[in-house]
């Protein structure tokens, strides 16, 4: 007779995970679709615990407490280290040459931008952190302010909040920039500290309180042309995994960044539209200030000589300009199509 199977119960790994974003959020909501999913897949085998920004450490300090040890792991953007070194940014809050934000993501897992990120963050700043790139954002407003922005004259002078790149940005076109995590925006403007401010889109922007601090919300802008999430672990933990608990990890990361990308189109579009109902005046950025902001960006990356940073950039340019090129020249613009179908949107 065969001796019967015995399944030995093993304990499960037990992460604790936090995010850069209040709970209320839905930012924290995208981190916690990627906890679930591991949780889910896991099947026992590993719980990751999610907690809100500020739980354990401030938004700005979680990519240290993950390095050493006091967090196991988070969800944040990369431009949020752009003060340990800029080409942080670049991973995130990539210049607008021409691509969105898949096609960002499609060069960090297609075009080596994994391995530069790996190589910034592993041998450049040598943190103890594996990180992943996930969740394609889209096009973030120009931002809410007091008084619209009408020309490139208007914006100089402006106390602005904005991160990463973005702030070189701002302050190339004279503007006195404030870099604050996003529970601290509104009451910033709230109490004149500072005049405008961008976050990231409608759904985060509704929720965190902009339209009760301001009634001119310009959308369209190349401060932050697209962007993706970032998933954080202390390297010495995840590499402790298992194989097949990795993988999942890794896997889950990609579920997320399909679902969220989906689920932003249907919550911004009704955020928006639940904006405009409460009285806020919603106004595209001037042609005049878009051509501003790519001038600036001509500077901004100019003027950054570090080698690591251009090497990013170069191998960002190669890639943007086969895939947006190749993207013009086979599809059909959609605004003649949109314009066919809802000629009175």
């Amino acid at each position: 007779m065969a001796a019967p199977a015995v399944v030995s119960a093993q304990a499960p790994v037990r992460l604790k995970f936090q995010s850069t974003w209040p709970n209320k959020d839905i930012f924290h909501e995208f981190a916690s679709d990627f906890v679930k999913r591991v949780n889910d897949m896991g099947a026992g085998r590993i719980q990751i615990e999610l907690l809100q920004a500020g739980a354990v450490v401030p938004a700005f300090q979680l990519i240290d407490a993950v390095s050493t040890g006091v967090l196991d792991g988070g969800h944040g953007v990369a431009a949020y280290w752009y003060g340990k070194n800029k080409a942080f940014s670049l991973f995130g809050t990539a210049p607008p040459f021409g691509w969105n934000a898949n096609q960002l993501l499609a060069w960090i897992k297609y075009g080596g931008g994994q391995q530069l990120y790996d190589e910034l963050v592993q041998g450049v700043l040598k943190l103890n952190v594996q990180g992943f790139l996930t969740g394609p954002m889209p096009t973030q407003p120009f931002g809410w302010f007091k008084k619209e922005i009408t020309s490139p004259e208007d914006f100089k002078g402006q106390k602005y909040r904005t991160v990463g790149l973005g702030a070189d940005l701002a302050k190339e076109m004279g503007a006195a920039v404030t870099i604050l995590p996003g529970g601290e925006i509104v009451p910033a403007i709230d109490r004149g500290l500072i005049d405008g401010a961008e976050f990231n889109n409608p759904s985060s922007d509704k929720v965190l309180g902009f339209p009760d601090v301001s009634k001119i919300y310009m959308v369209q802008s190349y401060h932050q042309a697209l962007e993706c999430f970032e998933i954080l672990f202390n390297k010495r933990k995840f590499d402790s995994l298992p194989p097949e608990v990795q993988a999942i990890v890794r896997y889950a990361a990609e579920a997320a960044s399909a679902d969220m990308s989906w689920k932003a189109q249907d919550r911004y579009s009704k955020d928006l539209e639940a904006i405009k109902a409460a009285g806020v005046k919603v106004i595209p950025t001037p042609k005049s200030v878009l051509e501003a902001q790519l001038a600036a960006w001509d500077k901004v990356i100019a003027n950054t000589q570090d080698p690591f940073f251009q090497k990013v950039i170069e191998s960002q340019k190669g890639f943007a300009k086969r895939v947006v090129g190749m993207t013009r020249e086979m599809e059909a613009p959609r605004d003649l199509a949109y314009e066919h179908f809802f000629p009175q949107a």
